[in-house]
């Protein structure tokens, strides 16, 4: 395969400006209980070859299932045959930004793991999730038991005509758990680690072995029971610390697809909206308050995000987003770098399986850790507000300004204290104001890295696996308990 992409690559040089390939293998493994039988036993494997041209700035992009040099020198043709038709229709030339010059991208990288998942039996892993979903119903209370085990491979050899040639493997693996309590009047649901099907690492099965699912199941399960006796959360302003998923998520929503390039300058409208950010914001924009620091990092040991190389072969590395508060950078392609006068790109261009092309996407948004201790010294020095963890559901606008979230588990405080439980928590907030009410920010012992396996944007559309890290936060007059 190395042989032919590098043939590949020889041909295309010579007749458009820039050409790459990439062989991609995935595998995959989903398994799921639901009240003590088999839900989900589902595995997939899949391989092609992707090629994309740009000629006369324009981009043609095709793709092959078939692994033989003969497919592949058909998606070539194909690919410039788009590419053609685009610069024909006007799709590109005449003032067209250059990519960004990179190092050449040579070399092997592997995930570090200690226990390849596709190396252990179905039977252990259903093992331990029966063992889990059995704790879970040894609470009465619970109407559904469910708990599932996910494993990602994935193998790229990427190649282009600048000479690179650059080889990943990529290995992830998780799990996690939930409980449904449903009464005549509510339903509540309380997940471990996360929800939405989280807990997913850049690791091997010893990530898993490590969630202790069945040890947790009775604190979930117990919790689930108890938000459905527990008061509403309340309406009004007040402080609010944001834990864990959920502040991750708000990462995610507000800031991390807020300044993905492409759909800064417009690009990127149709599906996954647009962005309240400009690129001359960068260096001016007041994105939060000073504490506010957040960094795209595809070096974070153990975070989807985390890249030797992006689809375009550019090295993966960290990129200051936000900086004391004030814009300073976005996620960009070679191309979207160059065209706002970067001299390098961020290094997300990125794409879900061999037939589908790159696009700009988030490596490893990072909210920074601050200085503020522990969650508990954060509720200790919180006279009165509300804790939120454990995202439910969110909304927000195409602009990525205005939103809505709801949390699984509100916690009240008062007088520095974690006080009752409170059902079905909600906040809403417009992204910069929200931010610049950012007011503390926990030490690095807390800050950890979440998962978010539903990515998406594109058309098609593409699903991307990225993290988050953060550390609980605490934010000043927010509006909770909204309808």
């Amino acid at each position: 395969m190395r042989e032919l992409l590098s043939d590949l690559m020889d041909a295309a040089a010579r007749r458009a400006d820039y050409a790459d390939a990439r062989f991609v293998a995935t595998r995959s493994q989903r398994i799921a209980t639901r009240n003590g039988e088999l839900d989900q036993l589902d595995s997939s494997e899949q391989a092609g070859i992707g090629v994309r041209v740009r000629l006369d700035g324009s981009w043609g992009f095709a793709a092959t299932r078939e692994t033989t040099r003969a497919a592949a020198e058909s998606a070539l043709e194909r690919a410039l045959a788009i590419a053609r038709a685009a610069a024909a229709g006007g799709g590109g030339g005449g003032g067209v930004a250059p990519l960004t010059e990179e190092p050449r991208a040579t070399g092997y990288h592997e995930t570090p793991s200690r226990t390849d998942p596709f190396t252990v039996s179905t039977a252990d892993k259903l093992a331990v999730l029966a063992a889990a979903d059995a704790e879970l119903r040894r609470d009465a209370a619970v109407t559904l038991a469910s708990a599932h085990f996910a494993a990602y491979a994935e193998d790229k050899l990427f190649a282009s005509t600048e000479g690179a040639l650059c080889e990943q493997r990529t290995i992830e693996c998780g799990g996690g758990l939930s409980a449904t309590v449903a009464t005549d009047e509510e339903t509540q649901v309380r997940s471990y680690p996360g929800s939405h099907e989280g807990g997913v690492s850049q690791a091997g099965y010893e990530h898993f072995e490590a969630l202790d699912l069945p040890r947790h199941a009775a604190r979930v399960a117990a919790e689930a029971g108890e938000l459905a006796r527990a008061p509403a959360c309340p309406a009004g302003a007040t402080t609010l610390i944001l834990a864990g998923e959920q502040l991750a998520l708000q990462v995610h929503e507000s800031v991390g697809h807020a300044v993905e390039l492409d759909r800064v300058l417009g690009r990127e409208a149709s599906y996954a909206g647009t962005s309240f950010v400009a690129a001359e914001d960068a260096g001016s924009l007041a994105y939060g308050s000073q504490l506010m620091n957040v960094t795209a990092d595809a070096t974070s040991p153990g975070g989807l995000g985390t890249i030797a190389w992006d689809d375009e072969g550019v090295t993966g590395r960290a990129e200051p987003i936000v900086r004391d508060g004030v814009l300073r950078g976005f996620l960009s392609s070679r191309e979207t770098a160059s065209e706002i006068g970067r001299e390098r790109s961020a290094g997300c261009m990125r794409a879900e399986g061999f037939a589908r092309q790159p696009l700009v996407r988030m490596t490893n948004v990072n909210l920074e850790p601050g200085e503020a201790g522990s969650l508990e010294d954060l509720i200790a020095a919180t006279e009165r507000g509300i804790l939120m963890d454990t995202n439910r559901s969110w909304s927000i606008d195409s602009q990525r300004l205005q939103f809505q979230f709801a949390a699984e588990a509100a916690w009240e405080i008062e007088d520095g204290e974690r006080g009752r439980l409170l059902r079905n928590p909600s906040y809403a907030g417009i992204t910069p104001e929200f931010w610049g009410r950012l007011d503390a920010v926990c030490s690095t012992p807390e800050w950890r890295l979440w998962s978010v396996l539903n990515c998406g944007k594109g058309e098609p559309g593409q699903a991307m696996h990225v993290s988050h890290g953060v550390a609980p936060a605490r934010f000043r007059d927010v509006d909770v308990g909204v309808a």
